[in-house]
C-alpha cells in the first residue's frame, strides 16, 4: 500500500522528480570526486612540496564542492515541493473519500480514527515521501560509487568494505523487524487517545454534572499510559539503531587506519590514497546510515499507509447512480413502498415494510419509542443510508436513480443532533443557500422563533459561533438549525426530533409560524411529543422497526394501543388533546 500511494500521488510531479534525479546524481558524483581530489593534493602536492599543484587541485576541488552544494540545495527545494504537494493531494483524497461515506462507513471506522488517518497518518507518509525525494537517488549512487572509488584507491583494503556492509544490513534488519509491529500499536493507541479525548471534550458538561472528573482522568491516563508504553518500546529500538551503526562505522575506521598504516609503511599504498579510502568508507557508511534513517521511517509510514488505504479502498454503501436523473417534474412528492433496512451482519432488520405517501401541503409524522427506527427512516430520504428492501421515491423517481445534487437541493434536513459550524450566525444560516440576503435570514429566524435571541447577541447575525454551536443553548441551536433549513426553501422538509429542546409554548408558536411557509411543501416530522404532531395529516407509529399504527391523531388515539400508551405517558387520555 505504501508503494502504491507513493507511486499514484507522486506521478503528477514527474517533472520535479526528474529534476531531483538529475540534481542528486550530479551532486553525488561531485561528492564522490572530492576525496580523490584530496588524495591527489596530498600525494602530488603536499608530499612533493609542489605549491602550484596544490593551488590548481584546490581550485578544482572548490569548483566541484560548489557544484555539489548547488545541486544539493536545488534538489532539496524540488524535493520539498514534491513532498508537500504529495501530502496535500493525499489529504484531499482522504477527505473526499470520507465525505462520500454514508453513516454506516463512518460508524464502522469511528470519527477519532478517521481524524487520525486524515492528519497524523498522512503526515507520516508525507515525511517518508520527503526523505525519498531527498535521499532515494543519493543513497544507492553513494554506496555503489563509494565501493568502486574505494577499490580504485586500494584494492588490498576492499575486504573491509565487504565485511562491514553486510554486518550493518543484518543489524538494521533485526531492528526494523521489531519496529514494524511496535509502530502499528502506536497508531492504534493514538486512535484510542483521540477517542477518549474527543468524548471527554464533547461530554464535558455531563462529566461535570455527574462529578466524574477523577474517573475520566483515570480513563485518559490509562489510554495515555498505553500509548506511552508502546511509544517507548518503538523509541528504544529507534535509539538502538544509530549507536549500532556508529559502532560498526568506528570499528571500520580503526581497521582502515590500522591495516592501511601497515600498507603505507610497506610502500604498498600512498598516504593520500589511505585518506581517500577512509573518506570513501565513511561515505559508504554514511549512505548506509541515510538508508537506516529511511528504514526507521518506513515501518511507521507503512502502517499509516495501510490505514489510509483502508479509507481509500472503502466504497460507500450509498453509490451514486451510473446514469443519474437530472430533472424531475414533481414538487416534493414523497413515496415509500415496502421499505426495509438491515445492516450487514445484523440478526434483525432495523426497519420492515414501511409504506406511506406524502404530497405537497401534507405533513407526515413518525412517533415511537427510542430505538424504534425513526431516525433511520428519515435518513433514507436524503440517502444518508440506502434501503435494503423496497423503494424510496421523490417526485416519482427512485432516490437511488436521482442525481445526488438534485436530490439534496430538494430537501431541507434538521437532524436530531442540531450541529452548527464554526463561523457566524449568518454563515451557518447561509450554509444551504449562500446567496440568501440578510432580510431572508431574519425572516427565517422569525419563523423559527430565533430572531429575539439573535438580536440580543452582541453582533446580531455577525456574532461568532463556536464549533458545534457550543456557545448557544440546545434550544437556540435547534432553532438556528430550523432557520437554516427554512432559508434553503426546499420542497421537502425533514424534521428529525427537531423540536425536542423547545418548551411547549415555543414549540406551538414555531409550528404555527411554519404552516403558512410550508403550505406548498412536504413535511416529514419525527417527534417524541404528541403535541408536536397532533395536527399531522398522517401519523406513523413505529415499534422495533415495524409500523404498528397509521392514521390521524384521533384515529390512533381511539384504536391503536401503542399510541394510546404513548399518549397516556404524556397525560393525554381518550379524546383529550394537549393544548
Amino acid at each position: 500500500m505504501l508503494a502504491r500511494l507513493l507511486r499514484d500521488y507522486l506521478r503528477p510531479y514527474k517533472g520535479w522528480l526528474s529534476a531531483i534525479v538529475v540534481l542528486q546524481f550530479t551532486g553525488t558524483v561531485a561528492m564522490l570526486y572530492l576525496p580523490s581530489l584530496n588524495a591527489d593534493i596530498i600525494d602530488q602536492g603536499v608530499a612533493r612540496g609542489d605549491t602550484g599543484r596544490v593551488v590548481e587541485l584546490g581550485a578544482i576541488m572548490l569548483a566541484v564542492a560548489l557544484v555539489q552544494a548547488a545541486c544539493s540545495m536545488s534538489s532539496a527545494w524540488f524535493g520539498g515541493q514534491a513532498a508537500m504537494a504529495f501530502g496535500r493531494d493525499l489529504r484531499k483524497a482522504v477527505f473526499a473519500r470520507i465525505g462520500s461515506f454514508s453513516a454506516r462507513e463512518v460508524s464502522t471506522f469511528g470519527a477519532p480514527s478517521l481524524i487520525t488517518r486524515a492528519t497524523n497518518d498522512v503526515q507520516q507518509v508525507q515525511m517518508l515521501a520527503m526523505m525519498t525525494c531527498l535521499m532515494a537517488v543519493t543513497i544507492p549512487i553513494m554506496m555503489v560509487g563509494g565501493v568502486i572509488m574505494a577499490m580504485r584507491e586500494d584494492f588490498g583494503l576492499s575486504w573491509l568494505v565487504v565485511a562491514v556492509v553486510p554486518v550493518l544490513f543484518v543489524c538494521i534488519g533485526v531492528v526494523v523487524s521489531q519496529m514494524v509491529p511496535a509502530f502499528r500499536q502506536v497508531q492504534e493507541r493514538l486512535d484510542d487517545v483521540n477517542r477518549v479525548l474527543r468524548e471527554q471534550i464533547t461530554g464535558i458538561r455531563v462529566v461535570r454534572a455527574f462529578v466524574r472528573e477523577p474517573q475520566e482522568a483515570q480513563r485518559f491516563e490509562r489510554s495515555n499510559q498505553d500509548l506511552t508504553v508502546v511509544s517507548l518500546r518503538a523509541g528504544r529500538w529507534m535509539a538502538v539503531m544509530f549507536p549500532l551503526v556508529m559502532a560498526v562505522s568506528n570499528v571500520a575506521s580503526v581497521g582502515v587506519i590500522w591495516f592501511g598504516g601497515h600498507r603505507v609503511d610497506n610502500g604498498q599504498m600512498e598516504v593520500g590514497a589511505m585518506t581517500a579510502f577512509l573518506a570513501y568508507l565513511m561515505q559508504i557508511l554514511m549512505s548506509v546510515m541515510m538508508g537506516t534513517f529511511m528504514l526507521m521511517m518506513i515501518p511507521r509510514a507503512s502502517v499509516s499507509a495501510d490505514r489510509i488505504g483502508g479509507v481509500l479502498d472503502t466504497r460507500t454503501s450509498v453509490l451514486p447512480p451510473a446514469d443519474p436523473v437530472t430533472e424531475v417534474s414533481g414538487a416534493g412528492h414523497l413515496d415509500l413502498e415496502g421499505v426495509g433496512l438491515t445492516y450487514p451482519g445484523a440478526e434483525a432488520p432495523v426497519l420492515r415494510d414501511v409504506t406511506f405517501s406524502a404530497r405537497p401541503g401534507q405533513t407526515v409524522a413518525v412517533i415511537g419509542s427510542t430505538g424504534a427506527g425513526k431516525t433511520t427512516l428519515v435518513n433514507l430520504v436524503p440517502r444518508l443510508l440506502d434501503a435494503t428492501e423496497g423503494v424510496v421515491r421523490v417526485d416519482g423517481v427512485d432516490v437511488r436513480d436521482l442525481d445526488p445534487e438534485l436530490l439534496w437541493s430538494r430537501i431541507g434536513l434538521v437532524p436530531q443532533r442540531a450541529f452548527l459550524f464554526s463561523g457566524t450566525v449568518a454563515t451557518n444560516l447561509r450554509y444551504g443557500r449562500p446567496e440568501a440576503t440578510d432580510e431572508e435570514l431574519w425572516a427565517a429566524l422569525e419563523i423559527a422563533q430565533g430572531a429575539d435571541f439573535v438580536r440580543a447577541m452582541p453582533d446580531g447575525l455577525d456574532t461568532a459561533v463556536a464549533q458545534g454551536g457550543t456557545t448557544v443553548s440546545g434550544g437556540q441551536r435547534q432553532r438556528l438549525a430550523i432557520a437554516r433549513a427554512l432559508v434553503r426553501r426546499p420542497e421537502i422538509y425533514l424534521f428529525d426530533d427537531a423540536f425536542s429542546a423547545l418548551d411547549v409554548a415555543t414549540d406551538a408558536r414555531l409550528r404555527a409560524a411554519l404552516r403558512p411557509v410550508t403550505r406548498d411543501a412536504t413535511l416529514l416530522i419525527v417527534a417524541q411529543r404528541i403535541a408536536t404532531i397532533r395536527d399531522a395529516d398522517l401519523i406513523l407509529v413505529l415499534e422495533d422497526g415495524d409500523v404498528v399504527g397509521k392514521g390521524t391523531h384521533d384515529e390512533l388515539l381511539r384504536d391503536n394501543p401503542t399510541y394510546q400508551e404513548i399518549a397516556a405517558s404524556q397525560g393525554i387520555r381518550g379524546e383529550e388533546v394537549m393544548a
